[in-house]
């Protein structure tokens, strides 16, 4: 299919309203180097922090510069699928005009987090009518939400780490009395989270009383849902990379050895490589084969589970001394930089950047046909009717 069809616009939606924001512009530069001009016309689309849409590289963004870009936005009406110009008057004048920038052909979002990874930029792509890489609607929801996706983990069947969810504000209204059901439920170490956010940002391990109310306190400043997960005391933290659709396959299974307490934002992102203190990465994981094919087994579950398509990162956990594994999250948008953990796993199964991301397309393009191959409304000259009692 890919061989054969004329030359794509691709929208690179990048950018976006969360911490993950420069986390983003890394993957966008990645993915847009990858997508071959021979066969594509590439069309950055940029989110400011603020949540602004620009015609725009990522440079601009990068730099600060978005003001360069120029306005644009998606109407949410499956028209013609173009990105749209907002023109502006000078000065006061009241109005704006609307004016088509180009017709996208698939959007490819490249965010991370709230705002972009979590079913909102999705459902206004759904609107659009216009073919994107990636989970849908309730999968991209689902997946971003910890808590949630625990509940639907626990439906199937599925293993999981014990937590307790709470509220931003009943944290800061009954600190105390939060405390006080964490520590009857969950002995420590416990990790508190954002319940609605990715790369690591705002978690923290917590070994005692004081670190939890400061890990709590933190976890607070990102959403107004937190978690407390229990913590392993020394697990491997094993990593999957899933794509498909109906019939998703899984990569070879990775393993990340943080040298730090663990696999924060800081490891992720910030250390330079060859550091002391760098992470490694194991590609293939040290692990038995016949576990191997477990973890894949429970990778492609959960990411049925969620009805997730396109792409998922699948992060497990194994207590080594008890030999369990735990679905700890899917990233449904993971990093795509060339040396993020999603495409490094690929490759050693066997399928370059570039591969992936031409296979990735193919998928959003396949879903689309598929979703819109559905009836739309009911010929009731058809329906048959029972008869009155």
């Amino acid at each position: 299919m890919t061989d054969t069809r004329s030359k794509l616009r691709i929208g690179v939606l990048y950018g976006g309203r969360s911490g993950e924001h420069e986390v983003s512009l890394r993957s966008a530069r990645s993915v847009i180097a990858a997508l071959d001009p021979a066969r594509y016309e590439v069309v950055p689309i940029g989110i400011t922090k603020e949540g602004r849409w620009v015609a725009a590289d990522v440079g601009a963004l990068e730099s600060g510069e978005a003001d360069s870009g120029r306005p644009a936005t998606l109407l949410p009406a499956p028209t013609d699928a173009s990105l749209m110009a907002i023109d502006r008057p000078a000065g006061d004048a009241a109005g704006s005009t609307l004016s088509v920038i180009t017709r996208l052909d698939v959007v490819f979002p490249v965010l991370h987090g709230p705002y972009g990874e979590d079913g909102t930029v999705q459902g206004l792509l759904e609107l659009a009518g216009v073919p994107y890489v990636g989970a849908g609607v309730v999968g991209s929801a689902v997946g971003m939400d910890k808590a949630i996706f625990k509940q639907v983990m626990i439906a199937c069947g599925l293993p999981v780490l014990p937590w307790v969810l709470c509220t931003r504000s009943r944290w800061q209204r009954e600190p105390d009395q939060v405390i006080e059901a964490v520590e009857s439920a969950l002995p420590y170490p416990v990790f508190t989270k954002p319940v609605n956010l990715g790369s690591s940002v705002g978690i923290s391990k917590c070994r005692d009383r004081e670190q939890l109310r400061a890990g709590l306190d933190e976890a607070a400043r990102f959403d107004r849902r937190l978690i407390v997960e229990q913590g392993i005391d020394k697990p491997r933290e094993l990593e999957v990379s899933v794509m498909g659709n109906d019939d998703p396959i899984a990569s070879v299974v990775g393993e990340i050895r943080p040298r730090r307490e663990f696999y924060d934002y800081i490891a992720k992102y910030m250390i330079e490589p060859g550091a002391e203190d760098e992470s490694e990465l194991i590609i293939p994981a040290a692990i038995d084969p016949a576990l191997a094919d477990v973890v894949r087994e429970l990778a492609v579950r959960a990411y049925r589970a969620i009805d997730c398509a396109g792409l998922g990162r699948v992060d497990l956990l194994l207590d080594e001394q008890t030999g369990k594994l735990y679905l700890n999250e899917i990233n449904t948008i993971p990093g795509f930089t060339t040396i993020s953990m999603y495409p490094k796993l690929w490759e050693a199964t066997g399928i370059s950047y570039g591969e992936l991301v031409d296979r990735l397309i193919d998928l959003a393009i396949e879903r689309h046909h598929d979703k819109t191959s559905s009836a739309t409304s009911i010929d009731i000259t058809t329906l048959q009717l029972g008869e009155r009692e």
